[in-house]
């Protein structure tokens, strides 16, 4: 229904949210943003409220439309700000009007992109300080763990483990989107596997033209591409401290 739509061009599908968000992280790599994501609520793994809010951390961020078959959920979809909220099936008189309001240019947006000339990413725009917590099975009991008690994360496929003073967690969420998350509370890439709190870095290493950090006891290396930001954030941030 959407391929039929002149309005709609590229378009990619993805079987469940992990799925999606790969997706997503893919073609902002290679410099194509995604302008709009029509998502599912209830879905294996991350769900569709959970993969919303996490697109809704983006410097830019996709809309959402949710197409869905609960009626439940429009309280959720009103706090991400989701464009449109459609009830299966889906009738293709509502789609066109759903993707009607995608196309609608957004004021907010269009606003920092008069200022800026190039948008949200280019005037520095970050994501809130104090991201939501995420939450972490074990056992059959669901716990928050908030950044602030994060001292690194680690890519393990599409999971991601949080390190803290207390142990490590495994969640279902990839490093790319706590990057995209996290980047407001203080954290900052060093390597395609790692996720660093600058505030939990203990020392700097440069030996033999490679570079590592001290966390929590742990060495973690640091690689060529990620070594400047690491280094002007870590100046950045000394110089806020007083």
């Amino acid at each position: 229904m959407l391929r039929a739509d002149p309005r709609v061009g590229d378009l990619l599908t993805a079987r469940d949210g992990a799925a999606a968000l790969r997706q997503v992280d893919r073609a902002l790599a290679a410099g194509r943003p995604i302008d709009a994501v029509f998502l599912d609520i209830r879905m294996p793994g991350l769900d569709g409220v959970v993969l919303g809010r996490l697109l809704a951390q983006f410097a830019r961020p996709p809309r959402i439309v949710y197409v869905t078959a609960y009626e439940n959920h429009a309280v959720d979809a009103f706090e991400i700000k989701a464009v449109d909220y459609l009830l299966k099936p889906v009738r293709p008189e509502r789609l066109a009007e759903a993707i009607r309001r995608v196309a609608e240019p957004s004021p907010a947006a269009a606003g920092q992109d008069a200022v800026a000339g190039t948008g949200s990413a280019a005037a520095g725009h970050e994501p809130e300080p104090n991201p939501e917590p995420v939450p972490v099975e074990l056992a059959g009991v669901t716990t928050f763990v908030s950044a602030a008690e994060v001292w690194y994360v680690e890519a393990q496929g599409d999971y991601a483990r949080l390190h803290t003073a207390s142990g490590s967690h495994l969640v279902r969420i990839p490093l790319a989107a706590l990057e995209e998350r996290w980047r407001g509370a203080g954290f900052v890439r060093v390597h395609r596997s790692h996720l660093v709190a600058l505030q939990h870095i203990d020392q700097l290493r440069i030996e033999s033209g490679r570079c590592s950090v001290q966390v929590g006891g742990i060495e973690l290396p640091v690689s060529r591409r990620h070594t400047r930001e690491l280094r002007d954030r870590l100046v950045r941030n000394a110089r806020r401290t007083p």
